[in-house]
C-alpha cells in the first residue's frame, strides 16, 4: 500500500531556532573610519515593496517593520547624518489587518514556528484596514506592489498597506516620496512582477508584448518594455533633484525557499503498490502514451521513498480523447474510461534533469497524499494517482518565463543604476551563493534552506530578522563602493533567525 504522506519535514527542527542558530559570542565588527562620502542622508526615502515594508512570515507587523532593511539601513546612516526615518508602523506584532473585530483572511496573523511546523498566531490585529496615519513617511515599501503600482494615483483605494498611510485619496507612491525631496534613496522593485504569476504556479499570463498594464490580471508577469519605462520614471523622479541613491536587482523568484523546499520526488511506494501502479494504473497510460509518441510523460515507479510526483501541465497537448478511446477499446469500462482520459490527457510526472526542473510550490506539501475530493479511489490520492494542478506547480516551462522577464529587468536596473551613477546591489548573485553552500559572515552562515537556513523567513520568501540585517549589510557595501561612504555594518549575530509565537 501507499506509505503515509504526512510529510514531517520539520519534525526533526529545533524550537530553539527562535535564537541564535551559531556561536553568538563573535565580537563586534570591526571599528572603521566613519564618513558619509559624498553622500548626503540627512533625508533618507525607501521606496520598494515588501521587503522595503519590511515584511515577514507572511505579515506585516511591528517588529518585522523595525527589522527591515531600510530601518536598518537608516539606523546606520544617522552616525553619519542622517535624519529621522519614519516609518507606518502597523499597531501590534500580531500581523495582518482587520475589520470589524475580525481578522481578514486575506491579511492572516504572522507565522510562527511550534516546534513541528509553520502556525499562525492566534488573536487578531488590531491594525483595522480602515486605519488613515497622519504625515509624511520615509518607508514608501508598499507589499504587494509591483513596479507600475508606484505610479498609480489612488493606488491606496487597491492596496490597504499604502492606503492606511497615503497623503491623499488621489496620491500615488512616487507622488509622496518625491514630496519629500529626498536627499538619498533605496529602491528595490520588481519581484512582485513575476512573484504573483510564480507563486500561484503559472495561473496568470506572460503579458510580454503587451504594453497596458491596465489590462493585466493579478497574476501577470510585467512587460519588460513596461518595467524599463516605469523603472526608469521611477529613478528620474528621485534624482531630479540631485538625490543619490542605492537599487538593487532581482533574483530568481523561483530560486526562494517557497520553490525549492517541497522536492519534486517524494512519493514513497512499497513494492506492492509501485508493481500495481505499473501494471494496471499508469501502465496502461503510458502505454498509449507510447504509441502517441509521448511514453516519456510517464515514469516508470519503484519502491522507495524518491518517486516523482504527478502533475498536470497545460503546456501539453492534450491527449484525453485518444486516452478514453484507446481504454474504451481495451474494455474499460466507459465511465472509468473517460474519468481516465480527463486526468492523464496532460499529466506528466515532475522531472529536475539538468537545467530542467518543476518547481513544487511550498504550501503544496500539506496536501501530497491526500484524497481529492470528488474522485473516485484509486484515482483520488493527489500528486500520486491524482495529478497535482496548475496552482501547486511551478513547471519548467513557466520557470523559464519568469527567469527571462527577470533578466530583462535586470538589464534596466543595472543600466539606470549606471546612468545616474547610483550604488548597486547584485541580490541576484547574493542568492546564487546561498544556494551553492551558503554565505559565511564570522561565526555565521547563512542558507537558503527553509527554517533552519537562518535566511528565510516561515513564507520561504521574505527574509528573516537575521536575512534582513545581511541584506542591509550589503546596501551599506554598494554604497560604499559608489559614494567613497565609510558606514559601520551591522553585527547580524545580533538578529534572530526568527521570530518567537511572542514578541517582546
Amino acid at each position: 500500500m501507499i506509505k503515509n504522506f504526512k510529510w514531517l519535514l520539520f519534525a526533526s527542527l529545533s524550537i530553539g531556532l527562535v535564537a541564535c542558530s551559531d556561536d553568538d559570542t563573535e565580537g563586534e565588527v570591526a571599528e572603521v573610519p566613519i564618513s558619509a562620502g559624498t553622500a548626503d542622508f540627512s533625508k533618507y526615502v525607501a521606496l520598494g515593496d515588501s521587503f522595503a515594508a519590511g515584511f515577514s512570515d507572511n505579515a506585516l507587523f511591528k517588529k518585522g517593520q523595525e527589522n527591515g532593511y531600510p530601518n536598518l539601513l537608516a539606523q546606520q546612516f544617522m552616525l553619519v547624518g542622517g535624519g529621522e526615518f519614519t516609518v507606518p508602523y502597523m499597531n501590534d506584532n500580531v500581523g495582518g489587518f482587520s475589520a470589524g473585530g475580525n481578522q481578514i483572511p486575506q491579511f492572516p496573523t504572522r507565522l510562527y514556528f511550534n516546534g513541528v511546523g509553520p502556525v499562525n498566531v492566534t488573536g487578531v490585529s488590531s491594525t483595522s484596514i480602515s486605519d488613515q496615519l497622519s504625515g509624511s513617511f520615509n518607508n514608501m515599501g508598499v507589499p504587494g506592489a509591483k513596479s507600475f503600482h508606484l505610479t498609480v494615483n489612488g493606488y491606496g483605494a487597491a492596496n490597504p498597506y499604502f492606503g492606511r498611510f497615503d497623503s491623499s485619496a488621489g496620491a500615488s507612491v512616487i507622488g509622496d516620496a518625491v514630496a519629500q525631496n529626498a536627499t538619498f534613496f533605496s529602491l528595490w522593485i520588481g519581484g512582485n512582477d513575476v512573484l504573483s504569476y510564480a507563486s500561484s504556479g503559472g495561473i496568470g499570463v506572460n503579458q510580454t508584448g503587451n504594453l497596458n498594464p491596465a489590462t493585466y490580471g493579478s497574476n501577470d508577469i510585467t512587460d519588460p518594455m513596461v518595467f524599463d519605462n516605469v523603472y526608469n520614471g521611477l529613478v528620474n523622479a528621485m534624482t531630479a533633484t540631485g538625490a543619490k541613491g542605492v537599487v538593487a536587482n532581482l533574483p530568481y523568484i523561483n530560486t526562494l525557499p517557497y520553490f525549492t523546499t517541497v522536492p519534486y520526488n517524494p512519493v514513497p511506494l512499497d513494492e506492492a503498490t509501485a508493481t500495481q501502479l505499473n501494471t494496471q494504473l499508469l501502465g496502461p497510460i503510458k502505454q498509449i502514451l507510447t504509441a502517441l509518441g509521448q511514453g516519456d510523460r510517464i515514469a516508470t515507479l519503484t519502491a522507495g521513498s524518491t518517486n516523482p510526483l504527478l502533475i498536470r501541465d497545460e503546456s501539453l497537448v492534450n491527449y484525453s480523447a485518444q486516452l478514453t478511446g484507446a481504454l474504451i477499446g481495451a474494455g474499460v469500462p466507459a465511465a472509468q474510461a473517460g474519468l481516465m482520459g480527463n486526468l492523464y490527457g496532460q499529466a506528466r510526472h515532475a522531472k529536475k534533469n539538468g537545467a530542467f526542473v518543476d518547481y513544487i510550490l511550498l504550501p503544496t506539501r500539506s496536501i501530497i497524499g491526500t484524497p481529492q475530493a470528488g474522485i473516485p479511489p484509486p484515482f483520488n490520492t493527489i500528486g500520486v494517482t491524482y495529478p497535482l494542478q496548475d496552482g501547486a506547480v511551478l513547471t519548467d516551462a513557466e520557470a523559464q518565463d519568469v527567469e527571462t522577464a527577470t533578466d530583462a529587468y535586470n538589464i534596466t536596473i543595472k543600466n539606470a543604476a549606471e546612468a545616474k551613477g547610483l550604488a548597486f546591489v547584485d541580490t541576484k548573485a547574493i542568492m546564487q551563493q546561498l544556494l551553492n553552500g551558503g554565505i559565511r559572515f564570522g561565526n555565521y552562515h547563512l542558507t537558503a534552506t527553509y527554517v533552519t537556513g537562518g535566511t528565510f523567513s516561515l513564507d520561504g520568501i521574505h527574509p528573516s530578522p537575521r536575512g534582513y540585517a545581511y541584506l542591509a549589510n550589503q546596501f551599506l557595501k554598494g554604497i560604499s563602493v559608489a559614494y567613497g561612504s565609510s558606514i559601520p555594518e551591522l553585527n547580524i549575530g545580533n538578529y534572530n533567525v526568527q521570530y518567537g509565537q511572542t514578541i517582546n
